[in-house]
């Protein structure tokens, strides 16, 4: 295995990471197996997370995929039991399922008159359940993997939940306002279960990724032909570093908020990773 450079060492820990099949969370594993922990990779498509279980296999890890819907408690505790069956009592819990949907989603960044009948989808054409789906997906797959995992660890000193906030949370995005309400919550949900878990072992800590490109939001920032949409050109814009971010680049955030050694003081935090993005006012 590849040893991290922070040498944050998991050695005899069990990390669960969900929402596992995806890119970003994919990759988190990745990282927590390389610093020795042993890895759930939790995802509603098990195919996906097998396929990624298998590359940290492949470079000699321990990682084990699991089907799992974060929204489904009953499934949620279910799988967490199998995985201290079959691994050990989770120590590190990294709720990354989440995501945005269409239907969550309006047309036009700005509304104008005569958008009410026109062949837009604007801000009054949004359905309830598009916008449930997309708040429930992202705040209550959060809490109920919380549920299901910190039972196993209330009362064990240095044990980690890392939530994944976003930039969203401190300014809304044009576009996709329950995205951006859901982000905000977990925010404020990190602060508040670090309250919560104070006094029992358990730190509680978030990262606010900026902007990443990924294959999941390719369309949205690049043509077909390769060259940026108008939305690239207002990211980078507002970008102080003036680029998108590396996956990489969250390694070292994660590696420091799950060590107990360099930031065993530190909870409630939500640490951004966004080349300036959150700091900058645009003039």
């Amino acid at each position: 295995m590849k040893q991290n450079d922070l040498n944050t060492d998991l050695t005899g820990k069990v990390a669960v990471v969900t929402g596992a099949g995806g890119v970003l969370c994919s990759y988190f594993a990745k990282v927590l197996a390389r610093a020795g922990a042993k890895v759930a990779l939790l995802d509603i498509n098990e195919q996906a997370a097998q396929g990624y279980a298998d590359e940290i296999v492949a470079e000699g890890g321990v990682a084990k995929a699991y089907g799992c819907n974060v929204l489904d408690k009953s499934v949620c505790y279910a799988v967490a039991d199998k995985i201290a069956a079959e691994l050990g009592n989770c120590d590190i819990l990294i709720n990354g399922a989440g995501g945005n949907n269409p239907r969550a989603t309006t047309d036009k960044e700005y509304f104008e008159l005569g958008d009410i009948d026109a062949d837009t989808k604007s801000f009054f054409d949004l359905e309830s359940e598009g916008v449930g789906f997309v708040f429930n997906l992202n705040f209550l797959g959060t809490l109920i993997p919380t549920q299901a995992f910190a039972r196993q660890m209330v009362g064990r000193d240095g044990c980690n939940i890392l939530n994944i906030s976003s930039m969203n949370a401190y300014t809304p995005l044009t576009k996709i306002p329950a995205y951006s309400g859901a982000k905000a919550a977990i925010s404020n949900f990190t602060q508040w279960l670090a309250v919560h878990f104070s006094k029992v072992g358990i730190r509680v800590n978030a990262i606010a990724p900026g902007f990443f490109s990924t294959q999941q939001n390719a369309k949205l920032l690049f043509n077909e032909d390769g060259t940026p949409t108008p939305r690239t050109g207002k990211i980078l814009a507002a970008t102080p570093m003036g680029r998108f971010g590396e996956s990489e680049e969250l390694e070292g955030g994660l590696l420091f908020l799950v060590n107990n050694e360099a930031a065993g003081f530190i909870t409630g935090v939500v640490l951004p990773i966004d080349g300036g993005f959150s700091a900058y006012s645009g003039v």
